[in-house]
């Protein structure tokens, strides 16, 4: 079943007021507590594409797949690949708590990164 992965990309992007982030992003409010509550039949793709933008994100990281055990799918169908762990800790307390090296290491390790590919 596919299902929404909000919290998680809130809670990682440090959104504590996450009703209050979908409004001001341009999300109506009845909209928002819908796509909270996940009670949605249907999304605008242009909200999913909003979402995107405001949460520097993709679709494929706002959308959770839940397998069926009555429906089992091969391992290499592709909606695995909308399958998520749960991560292990909680990335902003462990950035609250960490040392100024480790804030630093941090810095280093994600400003060394190679920017994505933008070949078309």
């Amino acid at each position: 079943m596919l299902t929404w992965n909000l919290q998680s990309v809130f809670k990682a992007r440090g959104i504590e007021r996450p009703y209050t982030f979908l409004v001001k992003a341009g999300i109506s409010r009845h909209s928002a507590t819908s796509i909270l509550n996940n009670d949605i039949f249907f999304l605008r793709l242009s909200h999913l594409e909003l979402l995107c933008q405001k949460l520097n994100c993709s679709p494929n990281d706002l959308l959770l797949w839940v397998p069926n055990p009555n429906n089992p799918l091969p391992k290499e169908h592709p909606l695995y690949k909308l399958k998520k762990e749960a991560p292990g800790f909680d990335l902003a307390e462990t950035l609250k708590t960490a040392s100024f090296e480790k804030l630093n290491e941090i810095k280093n390790i994600l400003s060394t990164e190679s920017p994505p590919s933008t070949n078309p």
